[in-house]
């Protein structure tokens, strides 16, 4: 019933993180009945490929190669926050909260996936850290398994080159409600309480 150059459409569109099958069908109905939307993302596509890069020091997407967050001379060189994707960077950046360095694992470790520490950045971190001066690796990674798992991998192979390496705080949102909270959160947030 859908043609198949349609069809690949979807299914490519389908690959897309948040979007599932019905939703990436909704969208290729969509831009082929807006053509000029469609010319608009090809054309925004093509020119994201031509002209974006993946930063050599930090893996950060930028227009340039090392970033502008590894070449700003006014960022704080003895930290660095670990993440696992460029949307986490971007997310930590508009808080405004944090002016060190940066480094994107590119994911994390799953047995069920069968990632390992070869298969994300571990190793250009691991090197990174020990050619560099730092003094803390934040590891500002998710609280699912994956995350704690490579997180405490990360603690295990860090801490013997004599760097402090800390963890985000975990624990009840502002604004939350404690008997709206899980489990998981009122522990993560119990065993790091902090003194007025």
């Amino acid at each position: 019933m859908i043609p198949e150059p349609l069809e690949d459409l979807i299914r490519t569109l389908a690959k897309v993180p948040g979007l599932g099958r019905r939703s990436a069908q909704r969208a290729a109905l969509y831009l082929l009945t807006h053509q000029e939307h469609l010319g608009k993302l090809q054309a925004d596509l093509q020119t994201v490929q031509l002209k974006t890069k993946t930063c050599s020091v930090c893996s950060n997407i930028a227009m340039e190669d090392p970033c502008h967050i590894c070449t700003d001379p006014k960022r704080d060189d003895s930290t660095l926050c670990v993440v696992e994707e460029i949307a986490d960077l971007w997310a930590i950046e508009r808080s405004g909260a944090f002016s060190g360095r940066y480094h994107v694992l590119g994911g994390l470790l799953s047995a069920i996936d069968g990632i390992g520490p070869d298969d994300i950045g571990i190793p250009t971190l691991l090197k990174r850290v020990t050619d560099g001066n730092f003094a803390e690796v934040i590891i500002a990674l998710s609280a699912g398994v994956d995350g704690q798992t490579t997180a405490h991998l990360l603690s295990q192979k860090l801490q013997p080159l004599g760097i402090k390496v800390t963890a985000l705080a975990k624990g009840l949102p502002m604004g939350a409600e404690i008997d709206y909270m899980d489990e998981g959160t009122l522990n993560f947030a119990l065993q790091g309480r902090k003194s007025f």
